[in-house]
């Protein structure tokens, strides 16, 4: 019995020593997943599928990864896992089918594409074509973005906004009627400044919100992006000089981008850099995650479309090396431009080159092992639209940003919309004894759907701690466990609720089991023939109880119960139990427990054999030893 328990324990020290780290990489995976670091998120749900964390959860979320990284090889093989699942989404249903198509597997593909719509789902015309775009296809199964309420559009232009430490800056043609501004001959609107709002203000801004210093000139000005330490910032102008706008031979006044640094709260010492021309325009710069690269859009000669995109060393120094264009799987031969690189060096950008909803299209890269770009993907609905969907940005938590459009229902000629991403879901709590609120270590968290399918299995930290990651609108059940208290459950759900809430609360309960024995993974102890004196190993398990009773449970009461083995008269055997109850009281008191926390202590000789070795019956010294015990019985836990 003893090694079977040492075993158990072995194991669930095992168990938790593997699990407490995953809850991190949980996250840490969802979060690059939710940036389009599909090679980083993949790595790491491998290594929770590895150690059966939250498995179900982990295998979809890989399918998906592979679907991306245009591996649909790899994506149909975890796609066959997930659709296997209990009462996974729809979606993977339509994945499957595509991934499948990915791997000219076309029979295979109708069937989970008519078994994805017999489950409701909505099947267009080009599902069953065979040269549909494969990653676009299954990125856009299900809405990936949501649009959120901004106030601060005007009538005119605003777009390119981008957000740091609380403020957002962003580049709009509102000056109407402030001040004597020219106005732009293109479309008759005032030239764009760049602006600066609160995150979450109320007041639309205006005149009065421009940013301060040297930036903003009379032409146009904007968009920018700025250092992450906040003192340099990297903004398009049109090129001026002396005498006013400067321009290239065909009469063109054509965009630069400048760099302007914050002195005293003022963005000043305006420079002009030397990947300028006056021959074509650069603009639309964005700096990656450590500000030692600039990406730009230009149409200079010698790409591959109208204009592309390109990138640019920045030295330690400020000086820059020489641009090189990203390349032709996301430049073609029309125009992309409006680039932008997240805190996971993944680049978005805007494009009329690419398979598209309408105009402009933003687009987010995929990259391979060596951060090579490998393909593209349409961000869809609502992102996109039938119009110019361009300016494309997002914080550093990867879930919220902005964008700005031209399509209809805005407030003027281009609108700045912000969006989120829904968030991962889930279920976190702490599991602690019902009686001392204390923290149970190593539970057993068992999750379950409606259906009763175990989806999760895991154990809790040092401090009781659990958290598993959960779909929405779905049931649940979650059960812990521990070996020394009686199972507790919460039944929970996931439907109709705000699609911000990221985290349910379920903590559990447990009450202990009503057995000292148990409650103390004691062996009962036991007595040497004819004594009554205290053994060593018997003084250990004692030693437990003391503990117990002074730290764990200081308002418990316990009751005494020794017993003897049949040998002997029954007279003798009485006192002799009694004699062994006496001794464990003694051990006990002696040890600091208060005598009023024993109710009793009592021999029943024996009275109360454990075994079939009464007077007569021949048992070997092992089976009697069974029967010269102490017990010890729970009288009441409060």
């Amino acid at each position: 019995m003893k090694l079977k328990n040492y075993i158990l324990v072995c194991l669930l020290l095992m168990v938790s020593l593997s699990v407490f780290p995953q809850y991190g990489k949980q996250k840490k995976a969802d979060t690059l997943f939710n940036k389009f670091s599909f090679v980083k998120a993949a790595d790491v749900y491998r290594e929770l599928i590895d150690n059966n964390y939250n498995k179900d959860y982990a295998t979809r979320r890989l399918a998906d990864c592979y679907a991306y990284l245009r591996d649909p090889k790899n994506a149909s093989k975890y796609y066959k896992q997930v659709v296997e699942q209990k009462n996974v989404p729809i979606e993977y249903y339509y994945s499957y089918a595509q991934s499948l198509r990915g791997i000219k597997d076309y029979k295979e593909s109708r069937i989970w594409l008519e078994r994805f719509k017999d489950s409701g789902g909505v099947v267009n015309a080009n599902d069953f074509d065979k040269d549909a775009n494969f990653i676009s296809n299954v990125f856009n199964a299900k809405q990936q973005y949501f649009l959120d309420k901004i106030n601060i559009n005007t009538k005119f232009s605003d777009f390119g906004a981008f957000e740091q430490n609380g403020k957002i800056y962003f580049a709009s043609s509102r000056d109407e009627g402030v001040s004597i501004k020219r106005l732009y001959g293109w479309n008759e609107q005032p030239f764009l400044d760049v602006y600066v709002a609160e995150v979450g203000a109320k007041k639309i801004a205006d005149h009065t919100d421009k940013l301060k210093g040297d930036v903003n000139s009379i032409y146009h000005d904007g968009p920018v992006t700025i250092t992450k330490d906040g003192h340099t910032m990297y903004f398009s102008r049109n090129n001026i000089d002396e005498n006013g706008l400067s321009k290239d031979k065909r009469g063109i006044s054509n965009m630069k981008i400048y760099r302007a640094t914050l002195r005293d709260s003022l963005w000043t010492d305006i420079e002009d850099l030397p990947i300028n021309n006056k021959e074509y325009s650069v603009q639309h710069p964005a700096l990656n995650k450590d500000d030692s690269k600039l990406y730009f859009s230009s149409d200079m000669p010698d790409g591959f479309g109208r204009s592309d995109i390109y990138v640019v060393d920045i030295n330690p120094d400020g000086t820059l090396g020489v641009p090189t264009n990203v390349g032709n799987v996301v430049n073609t031969k029309d125009s992309e431009g409006f680039p932008f690189i997240n805190n996971e060096g993944t680049l978005f950008f805007s494009s009329d080159g690419h398979a598209g909803l309408g105009l402009q299209d933003i687009f987010g890269t995929i990259q391979g092992q060596n951060g090579e770009f490998i393909d593209v993907i349409n961000l869809g609905v609502p992102i996109n639209s039938n119009k110019d969907d361009f300016s494309f940005t997002m914080n550093q938590n990867g879930l919220t940003g902005y964008f700005a459009s031209n399509r209809a229902g805005g407030k003027g000629d281009d609108d700045i919309y912000a969006y989120h991403r829904i968030p991962p879901l889930k279920v976190e709590g702490v599991v602690s004894d019902a009686i001392n609120t204390k923290p149970i270590a190593n539970s057993i968290i068992t999750l379950f759907d409606d259906k009763d399918n175990q989806i999760a299995y895991l154990v809790t930290d040092e401090n009781g701690y659990y958290q598993i990651n959960i779909d929405r609108n779905q049931d649940y059940k979650i059960v812990g466990s521990q070996e020394k208290y009686i199972d507790d459950y919460r039944t929970f759900t996931s439907k109709n609720i705000k699609t911000e809430l990221t985290t349910i609360t379920a903590n559990l309960l447990l009450n202990p089991v009503q057995d000292v024995i148990k409650l103390a993974e004691l062996n009962t102890i036991y007595f040497d023939f004819d004594e009554h004196y205290i053994r060593k190993d018997a003084a250990l398990e004692l030693d437990k109880i003391v503990d117990l009773m002074q730290n764990v449970y200081p308002d418990m009461v316990i009751r005494i119960e020794s017993h003897t083995d049949s040998r002997g008269t029954l007279s003798y055997n009485d006192k002799l139990s009694i004699d062994r109850a006496n001794s464990t009281y003694e051990y006990l008191i002696s040890k600091g427990i208060d005598p009023s926390r024993i109710t009793e202590h009592e021999g029943f000789g024996e009275r109360r054999l454990t075994n079939g070795c009464e007077d007569g019956e021949k048992c070997e010294e092992q089976a009697h030893q069974l029967n010269r015990r102490t017990q010890f019985i729970v009288v009441k836990m409060e």
